[in-house]
């Protein structure tokens, strides 16, 4: 625990295991099964309990829930777990509940994710890296969530959706069946409106890429093939366009049905 502060008015149980230059804030608890690693800083009026796993240099502000039992009524009080990887901004009042049996046991945020204020994690979520979630964005139960997805502010997704990488969400949008990769969605319910291709851009995709993806769009939602045939032609697309790999895959597993 070198370089290690702990405010004198927070309570951090004996056994719980803190890495190298951590900072807990003044009030927080810290239970006996937690684990934090180097150079993560934990604000005032944080709970952080069960069995919770916290990578290095993260940035958790004051008055988040982190590792609470899951909102779930068949929850017995199993050893099911949380895991946070590195470099993530977790913002005020932010709740991630942990897994549950009837799923992996787990619930998983990846690394450099930027989650804002009042956003939820519920049991068995699984978010990749380099996401953002706006305010009160509000995960269900078992969701899937891709690397670099953007979640528009009082976003509220649906138990076992999956969000495919790339894709992004409008303020008020409610996701009640599954988000492909790289499409742009928005309303209640959510309905398509193009791809992200600002971000793809920014993210250093090549012009042709983006058109390729472009391409992919219109015949998922515009050539007025019916899914099975659209999936069919983006699959083959894919042999000779990388970037369409993500997508076929997506759209070749079983889920909730897609945004369309």
């Amino acid at each position: 625990m070198s370089g290690t502060r702990i405010h004198p008015t927070a309570i951090v149980h004996p056994h719980a295991r803190l890495g190298a230059d951590v900072v807990i804030g003044a009030y927080t608890m810290v239970g006996e099964h937690v684990e934090i690693g180097d150079r993560t800083e934990v604000g005032p009026h944080v709970v952080v309990e069960g069995h919770t796993r916290i990578g290095c240099e993260n940035r958790i502000f004051q008055f988040a829930s982190i590792g609470a039992a899951p909102q779930d009524k068949k929850y017995a009080g199993e050893p099911t777990r949380l895991e946070i990887g590195d470099r993530n901004v977790i913002r005020e009042f932010c709740t991630f509940n942990r897994g549950t049996t009837q799923d992996a046991g787990v619930t998983r945020l990846g690394d450099d994710n930027w989650i804002m204020a009042y956003v939820h994690l519920a049991h068995d979520c699984q978010v990749g890296n380099r996401a953002i979630f706006a305010n009160n964005a509000q995960l269900a139960g078992h969701t899937h969530v891709g690397d670099w997805v953007i979640l528009g502010g009082f976003t509220a997704v649906h138990q076992f959706v999956r969000i495919g990488a790339h894709s992004m969400t409008a303020l008020g949008t409610i996701l009640l069946q599954d988000l492909p990769p790289y499409v742009m969605a928005s309303g209640n319910t959510a309905e398509p409106h193009g791809i992200n291709s600002e971000g793809l851009k920014r993210r250093g995709f090549a012009p042709e890429a983006v058109a390729a993806i472009r391409r992919a769009y219109k015949t998922l939602y515009k050539s007025g093939l019916k899914l099975d045939e659209a999936r069919a032609a983006i699959a083959e697309s894919a042999q000779t366009q990388p970037e369409l790999r993500i997508l076929a895959d997506f759209l070749a597993e079983p889920g909730r049905g897609i945004v369309r």
